[in-house]
C-alpha cells in the first residue's frame, strides 16, 4: 500500500516505521527541519520536507497514486487542509486526520462525506483518558479492552507472588474453574511476550492476558489474584486536555476527584467547568502537598502532564507515598518497557493508542477493528469471517492457525463463546484473534481468500 504519512512526530514516526517495518511504501511530509534530519537517520523511507497543507507539497510526495493519507502534525488545520486536497484534487481512498481542539466535537458535520470525508479522526489524548477510565472502573486490571461492541473484555493482571496459579499449567485453571468463560490468550514474562497453549505453565510475576464477557470480568480478576476494592476516591495530577476530561467523566460517574494543576489560570478554568471535582493549585512534585491531600487514601492516583518525566516521578512519590494503584501517561518506548521494573502499576500511551485506531485501515482481511497490545507486541485483531477465507468451514483444531497467534473469542449472530477445538467458523461469524506482531502476516492470509477460490 502506497501511504503518506503527515508529521514526523511521535505519532507520525511510529507510524511510518510500522508501516515501512511491514513492507507498506511510505512518504513522510514534515516541516521541521530538526524533524526531517532525526527522520531521514531513523526511518528507511522516503522523506518530502514542507508542509503537509500545500498542493504542491501533496504532489511531490505522489499523492495522486497514494491509498491513504494520515495527517498527524501539531496542527488540527493543517490535518484537514492536508484531507480535504487529497480528497478534492486527487480522491485518495482512506483519509485519516488527528483533530485534538475540542471545539471541533460540536462540529462533526465537517467530517462527514459531503465535506472532509475522513475515514477516522483521532484525538490521541481523548483515547488515552477513554482507556484510563476503563482500567480505573476495573479494580486489579493493568490492562482492559472491549471488543465487539462490548460482548468481551480484555483484562490484564499480574500474577501476585502468593497466587496458587505459580507452577500450574494452563489447562488447570479451567480444571479448577470450571465456570470460568475465559481464556488466557498472552502472557508477558521477563521482556518476553507468549501466546500459550494448554500446557504453558505460568510462572511468577507473569503478567496474564485474558479474554471473558464483560460480566465475568471480576470472578477473573479474582481467580487471578486480584485483591483491589472498587475505586472511590481519585486524585488526578495535570488539567491538560486529558486530566480535564478525565475529571468531567470521573465526577459524573460518581467518583470524588481531586485534580491538582500548576498553572493558576488553567485552575480557574478547571473549576468553572468542573462540577464536583476539587480544583488545588500545586505542584505535584512537592511531597508535602500529596501527604496534605492524602494521597495515601486514594484509591488510584493518575499522572496525566505533559511532561512525561513528571510523570514517572509523581507517581513513583505517590506509590512512596502509601497511593495503592498508580497510573502514569508515557509514549517513549523507553520509558515503557521500564515501568514494570520501577514500580509503575499502569503506563498509558497515546501515541499507542492512536496506531491501533489507524492499523484497521491497513490490515488485509474484513477488518472491524485493531489494538495493540503489550507495547505492540501484540495485536488484536476484530474480524469478520469471509465464506472464502481458509479458516470457514472447518473445526478450528484442524486449522492452520499460526504459531504465536489465537482465536480468543466468536460472536454468532448474537451468541458469544470462546471457542474450543470443535468450534466451526461460519460466514459472517465475528472473530477477535490476538497475535504476535511478528506473525500478523500470516494471520492476514488465514483470513484472506483460499488459495483454490477461483
Amino acid at each position: 500500500m502506497n501511504v503518506i504519512v503527515i508529521g514526523a512526530g511521535v505519532v507520525g514516526d511510529t507510524i511510518a516505521r510500522k508501516l515501512s517495518t511491514e513492507g507498506h511504501d511510505v512518504v513522510i511530509i514534515e516541516k521541521d527541519e530538526k524533524r526531517v534530519r532525526e527522520a531521514r537517520e531513523s526511518l528507511d523511507v522516503r522523506i518530502v520536507h514542507g508542509s503537509g497543507s500545500s498542493p504542491q507539497t501533496l504532489l511531490d510526495a505522489g499523492i495522486d497514486k497514494t491509498e491513504m493519507v494520515i495527517a498527524v502534525t501539531d496542527s488540527d488545520e493543517v490535518n484537514m487542509i492536508a484531507c480535504l486536497i487529497a480528497g478534492s484534487q486527487t480522491s485518495v481512498p482512506k483519509k485519516i486526520a488527528r483533530i485534538r481542539d475540542a471545539d471541533y466535537e460540536s462540529y462533526t458535520r465537517i467530517f462527514e462525506p459531503d465535506y472532509l470525508d475522513l475515514d477516522l479522526n483521532i484525538n490521541p489524548e481523548r483515547l488515552a483518558a477513554d482507556r484510563i477510565i476503563k482500567i480505573v472502573e476495573v479494580p486489579g486490571a493493568v490492562e482492559v479492552e472491549d471488543f465487539l461492541d462490548g460482548n468481551f473484555r480484555l483484562v490484564g493482571r499480574r500474577l501476585p507472588e502468593t497466587s496458587k496459579l505459580v507452577g500450574r499449567p494452563l489447562r488447570d485453571i479451567k480444571e479448577l474453574h470450571p465456570e470460568e468463560k475465559s481464556l488466557i490468550v498472552a502472557i508477558y514474562r521477563d521482556g518476553e511476550t507468549i501466546i500459550p497453549n494448554g500446557s504453558t505453565v505460568i510462572e511468577r510475576g507473569d503478567l496474564l492476558f485474558a479474554i471473558t464477557v464483560p460480566a465475568e470480568s471480576q470472578r477473573l480478576l479474582d481467580t487471578l489474584g486480584a485483591a483491589e476494592k472498587r475505586a472511590n476516591r481519585i486524585m488526578i495530577v495535570g488539567g491538560g486536555n486529558v486530566g480535564f476530561y478525565l475529571a468531567k467523566t470521573l465526577e459524573g460517574k460518581g467518583y470524588q476527584v481531586k485534580l491538582i494543576e500548576m498553572n493558576a489560570a488553567r485552575c480557574e478554568f478547571l473549576a468553572e467547568r468542573l462540577d464536583k471535582t476539587i480544583v488545588i493549585a500545586g505542584d505535584a512534585t512537592d511531597q508535602s502537598l500529596l501527604a496534605e491531600e492524602n494521597v495515601s487514601e486514594t484509591d488510584a492516583f493518575i499522572s496525566v502532564t505533559a511532561d512525561e518525566e513528571a510523570n514517572i516521578l509523581i507517581t513513583l512519590l505517590a506509590k512512596r507515598l502509601g497511593a495503592p494503584r498508580c497510573i502514569g501517561l508515557i509514549d517513549k518506548p523507553e520509558y515503557l518497557a521500564m515501568t514494570p521494573a520501577i514500580g509503575l502499576d499502569v503506563a498509558v500511551s497515546p501515541r499507542l493508542t492512536s496506531v491501533s485506531s489507524i492499523l484497521q485501515f491497513v490490515r488485509r482481511g474484513n477488518i472491524l477493528s485493531v489494538k495493540t497490545l503489550m507495547e505492540e507486541r501484540v495485536e488484536a485483531i476484530e474480524t469478520l469471517a469471509m465464506e472464502t477465507s481458509n479458516i470457514v468451514g472447518r473445526e478450528l483444531r484442524d486449522v492452520n492457525i499460526p504459531k504465536g497467534a489465537i482465536i480468543g473469542g466468536v460472536m454468532k449472530g448474537e451468541n458469544v463463546f470462546i471457542p474450543i477445538g470443535q468450534t466451526i467458523i461460519r460466514p459472517d461469524d465475528r472473530l477477535v484473534i490476538f497475535a504476535l506482531r511478528e506473525v500478523i502476516p500470516k494471520v492476514e492470509k488465514m483470513l484472506m481468500v483460499k488459495p483454490d477460490f477461483f
